[in-house]
């Protein structure tokens, strides 16, 4: 896509105008190249890096101050250069660690002693010692030689000490902040330029109205949103145009000290994965710290609670915490409560994995042991503390931090009393997932108040609700009928047939034993209409091990759907010896045979664990408490609810698909008890959520009938794309209109989100309360045809399209609801130099369709091989887009245009694969040459009789310094190299002038043209 330079540029000065407001110095593009001595494969600025850590460093011995040597300032340099033999996030995490903690060095003192003393590359204490610099279009070499860009150019670079911590990628208004991200991820592949991003902390990607930050290694769907009033200030800063989100979000981000603290303390490696804080967590912390700061008159800290939705990083949260609080207060202590066993092992293991050491204690007697002991972080569960408190262990410290998870299942009762007996004067934190019910408020007061809330409806991904009551199909034949109507209305005859033959056995429905098999058939149907083969999965909560047991038995014997379930050992304590004998037996017979291919029940739920979310051995998990809340599963997409759920098992059960995916855009809840019946009233109304205020409800579900209404917005958007298009029974029509670039690049993404949006209404029973038979039709209709057109002006204008994460979900679409066997790709990419060519365009239908797919592949293919030989290859562009105004302004005729058409291709192929005769005998079989040639003739007309002969021989001088140099090994990426090609083109250049008497205006112009030209052929 061509680049919308004024505007991105015009963003990119804006940015430039902000950051100076904000105190960041400035260095021109010229500039930052000279402060790397010319080396675009170095991203340091040493200078700068050594004259910081001489300011910043000094220590004391024996009441003497002393600086660092040179030799240990150079030393502190090349370790934080670290190599990227281990890969890029080795060597990141490597760099993280020495600008957080600071290197140890040995210096020689006056009276020869050795020691080793601390030097530290960042001053977190003192902000203001530092030094801060930003610079646009920082030029960086590749590692690779094979490609035809041998830098890239992240458009804002920001240094602190001379170090590049941040990298900004700006987007112009009309383009997606996907790309930007797109972009810098590239960046970080080897063969780019990863010697920049083993030192990043902090990006930036985006346009003005949405930009989203990560950190190095961020994996595409991570990359998130800032959310941050500080309009305030911005006014200040921003002059003579109105604050953007884009600037907000620079602010937010790369405020002095606000980078210190991210640097310091927000941004960790949760099992070698480096994640860096999101708004809510950074905001949540630093509430906290606020209110434990100091030490109330009874010599205690003052506590809180912190609500933050199910899914929003709760346990990283904690560890980040934790790492500012030992950081802060000495000789603390931090101990994590939960009240599962479950939970208190997979927070245990996320401290682990993040570098702070925990540890678990498995037993009270074990508590007490490490309660005692110098462990500064522990895990436990709550109901160890019945042990300590009858050992009668009280550790009274003020210092000592207790973080309870789900801490309204754990404020009330005998344990709760117990755990305050065991710390009188400790600092009660408390943290949930879910609203506080009413009769749990008081749970805010115990904790000391409400520090940081993060609620449902600021979460990421919504979720859609739809209640379907099977009691409805099992009573009433007609409505047996009607379901039956509405699974079958998207088959063909056989499918239709192969359907009512399953359907035979729900006939003589009456049991509730039958009214599992339905539910399973609903269920079956509805999975591989919607969700089979996307990547996506679902789980399906039960109200029993027996039921469980009993889906699982039924999916199997059906054979569509590869099922699990999940349940725990047979226990009396759940109301087991209520179970029916036969059941009871069924049961055990069934967890024998888990234990004996499991070995025991936490192996078991491991590997299904491992097995739904990697794995694809299981698209359907069946769980009946165990995994119902807790549990992390980005895949699952649909939670099937067969289960009585109140309160927060409700609100936490349904969670579990509210997790973010690639390609994901809702979590999507299907109910076959009617908890929340049509949501036509308020949630507070149905019994199951009676306990909640409605205000901290907003936003956990939503009808999904509110959903199947956008198909309408969506399919509207490209009705009015296309109504200027007068004949709209003439696909050739759409196609020419959309030549525009853009028109089409509108038209991909309306069609993404009509899809996405057609594909939910026809996954859903509640389609046909919202639109008639009739509008359904027409939707479907409309889709077969954008698809197909999609097809064919993708070809037509030859583009290479990743239509991306949605892809699997439209095609899904087409091949479940749609007839579809004319929608296909009507032929496909080919280069113009492929044999097959000539016969891939003549299945094109129309000459006017043919000569803008050969049009388009030799701009993409003059595109590709512009920087070779700028002069020919603009010359033949130029040509394009004559012919293309010729047949807009009726000079050419379609057929006329696809003679020009041919005729350009033949000219290419005839420059690339032929010596032209038109050239000296000397260069006629070296294409370098010939290149040079062609691109510095106009500089030598003033010669006239002469400047064909000159011409020859500097094209000829200027290829032989390529053909010598270019021996050199690694010579593209070798500035040196470089240099000593410019010098000898520039003397060749000088002696002409001399010689001739003449002056090159654009000497510098010339020399990087001849280059470029000189490095694109000689590096393949």
């Amino acid at each position: 896509m061509n680049k919308d330079i004024s505007t991105e540029k015009q963003l990119q000065n804006n940015v430039i105008d902000l950051l100076k407001s904000m105190g960041y110095t400035f260095i021109s593009q010229e500039d930052n190249v000279n402060f790397r001595n010319q080396k675009l494969s170095d991203v340091l600025l040493k200078d700068v890096l050594v004259n910081q850590l001489q300011k910043l460093n000094s220590f004391e011995y024996k009441g003497i101050s002393y600086k660092f040597s040179s030799k240990n300032i150079a030393n502190a340099v090349d370790s934080l250069d670290e190599s990227l033999n281990e890969g890029l996030m080795t060597a990141n995490a490597k760099i993280t660690d020495q600008l957080i903690l600071g290197n140890s060095y040995q210096e020689e003192l006056i009276d020869g002693v050795k020691k080793s003393f601390s030097l530290k590359y960042i001053d977190f204490k003192n902000p203001q010692n530092n030094i801060f610099h930003f610079t646009e279009e920082f030029s960086t070499s590749r590692q690779t030689l094979n490609e035809r860009d041998k830098t890239r150019r992240p458009d804002i670079v920001l240094f602190i000490n001379g170090i590049p911590f941040g990298v900004i990628e700006l987007k112009s208004a009309r383009t997606e902040t996907e790309q930007g991200i797109s972009q810098m991820i590239r960046n970080q592949l080897k063969g780019e330029i990863p010697h920049l991003f083993k030192f990043t902390q902090i990006l930036l990607a985006g346009n003005n109205h949405s930009p989203q930050y990560a950190t190095t290694g961020t994996p595409k769907k991570f990359w998130a949103t800032w959310e941050e009033n500080n309009s305030e200030v911005l006014n200040t800063l921003v002059q003579e145009r109105t604050p953007s989100k884009l600037d907000s979000t620079i602010y937010s981000l790369y405020e002095k000290n606000r980078v210190l603290e991210l640097l310091s303390s927000f941004i960790i490696f949760d099992n070698k994965v480096k994640k860096i804080s999101r708004y809510q967590q950074y905001f949540a912390i630093k509430e906290i710290i606020k209110k434990i700061d100091k030490l109330d008159a009874t010599g205690r800290r003052g506590g809180g609670l912190i609500w933050h939705t199910q899914g929003s990083g709760k346990s990283l949260t904690m560890v980040m915490l934790t790492r500012v609080i030992k950081r802060e207060i000495p000789n603390s202590k931090v101990v994590v409560v939960t009240d599962r066993k479950d939970l208190d092992r997979q927070i245990h293991s996320t401290f682990n994995k993040s570098e702070i050491e925990a540890s678990r204690a498995g037993s009270g007697k074990e508590l007490i042991q490490l309660l005692q002991s110098g462990k500064s972080v522990i895990t436990t569960l709550i109901h160890k503390f019945e042990t300590v408190k009858k050992e009668k262990v009280i550790l009274d410290d003020p210092n000592i931090f207790i973080l309870v998870d789900e801490s309204h299942r754990t404020q009330e009762g005998d344990l709760n009393k117990a755990m305050n007996k065991v710390f009188p004067s400790a600092c009660y934190l408390g943290f949930t997932g879910t609203p506080l019910m009413k009769k749990e408020k008081s749970t805010i007061s115990k904790f000391g108040g409400l520090l940081h809330k993060y609620t449902i409806d600021q979460a990421v991904k919504p979720l859609l609700y739809e209640g379907r009551l099977v009691e409805q199909w099992i009573s009433d034949e007609k409505g047996l009928d009607r379901r039956f109507d509405v699974l079958s209305r998207d088959l063909n005859d056989e499918q239709k047939l192969d359907l009512k033959r399953k359907w035979a056995r729900f006939q003589k429905v009456a049991s509730s034993e039958r009214r599992l098999e339905m539910i399973m058939f609903d269920i079956n149907e509805h999975f591989i209409k919607n969700i089979q083969g996307t990547g996506f999965k679902a789980m399906l909560a039960t109200s029993s091990k027996y039921e469980a047991i009993k889906y699982h038995k039924l999916f199997e014997e059906l054979g569509d759907i590869k099922t699990a379930f999940v349940i725990s050992a047979p226990d009396s304590r759940e109301g087991y010896e209520s179970v029916d004998d036969d059941n009871k037996a069924f049961i055990n017979e069934e967890w024998q045979k888990i234990i004996k291919k499991y070995g025991d029940e936490d192996s078991y739920i491991e590997k299904v664990k491992d097995e739904f979310i990697e794995g694809e051995e299981v698209e359907l998990l069946i769980v009946v408490s165990k995994l119902l809340t807790g549990f992390d599963a980005p895949c699952a997409t649909i939670l099937y609810i067969d289960k009585e759920l109140k309160e927060h098992n409700l609100l936490q059960a349904i969670a579990r698909v509210n997790r973010l995916y690639d390609g994901k855009d809702f979590g999507f809840i299907i109910d076959y008890r009617g908890l929340l019946g049509n949501l036509d009233d308020a949630l507070t109304a149905y019994s199951c959520l009676d306990g909640f205020e409605e205000e901290d409800l907003v936003g956990t579900v939503i009808d999904i009938k509110e959903e199947i209404a956008r198909v309408k917005t969506y399919y509207s958007h490209l009705e009015e794309l296309f109504k200027s298009v007068a004949n709209k029974n003439d696909q050739e029509s759409y196609e020419v209109f959309l030549a525009d670039e853009d028109i089409r690049k509108e038209f991909y993404e309306y069609l993404s989100s009509y899809g996405r949006a057609l594909k939910l209404a026809l996954s859903s029973d509640k389609i046909d309360e919202i639109f008639n038979e009739a509008y359904i039709q027409e939707y479907k209709l409309k889709m077969k045809f954008y698809f197909n057109l999609r097809a064919s002006v993708k070809i037509r204008y030859h583009e290479n399209v990743d239509f991306g994460k949605y892809e699997k979900q439209m095609q899904k679409l087409l091949d479940t609801f749609i007839s579809a066997e004319d929608v296909h790709q009507l032929t496909k990419l080919v280069n113009i130099f492929d044999s097959d060519f000539e016969s891939e365009i003549e299945r094109i239908v129309g000459d006017n369709a043919r000569a803008d797919t050969i049009l388009s592949a030799v701009s993409a293919t003059i595109t590709e091989k512009m920087d070779s030989n700028p002069a020919y290859y603009e010359k033949l562009s130029l040509r394009i887009k004559e012919i293309i105004q010729a047949y807009k302004s009726d000079r050419l005729t379609e057929e006329e245009k696809l003679k020009n058409a041919k005729d350009i291709r033949n000219m290419l192929l005839s420059g690339e694969n032929q010596e032209n005769e038109n050239y000296p005998e000397s260069i006629k079989h070296n294409k370098c040459a010939r290149a040079i040639h062609d691109n510095i003739s106009d500089e030598f007309k003033l010669l006239e009789d002469k400047a064909s002969e000159v011409v020859e021989s500097v094209s000829i001088s200027f290829d032989n310094i390529f053909k010598k140099l270019s021996k050199k090994p690694d010579w593209v990426n070798n500035s040196d190299v470089t240099n000593q090609i410019d010098g000898e083109i520039e003397d060749i250049l000088w002696d002409l002038e001399d010689e001739h008497n003449i002056k090159f205006e654009n000497l510098d112009e010339i020399i990087a043209r001849v280059r470029s030209i000189g490095i694109n052929h000689y590096s393949k």
